[in-house]
């Protein structure tokens, strides 16, 4: 997994958990939804600059949006 589909996945995820539109979001951090929705298919680079306004709008620190998940270990181990 590369980083730019991490960061995909992470925004996608962050988006979700807050209960928030992509139109919402993109208005939020001041970029366009067409755009957002090109970050969160991973069709796109994100600047740090376009990180820290998605940040700060989701309400996460930046480091959250470019965390490599960790593989989850099944129940009962």
């Amino acid at each position: 997994m590369d980083l730019r589909e991490v960061f995909a996945a992470n925004l996608r995820r962050l988006r979700n958990a807050k209960g928030v539109s992509q139109d919402e979001l993109a208005y939020e951090a001041n970029v366009s939804r067409s755009y957002l929705s090109q970050l969160e298919k991973g069709t796109f680079y994100a600047s740090l600059n376009v990180v820290g306004r998605l940040s700060e709008a989701l309400g996460v620190e930046p480091a959250e949006l470019l965390k490599i998940p960790q593989k989850r270990v099944p129940r009962g181990h």
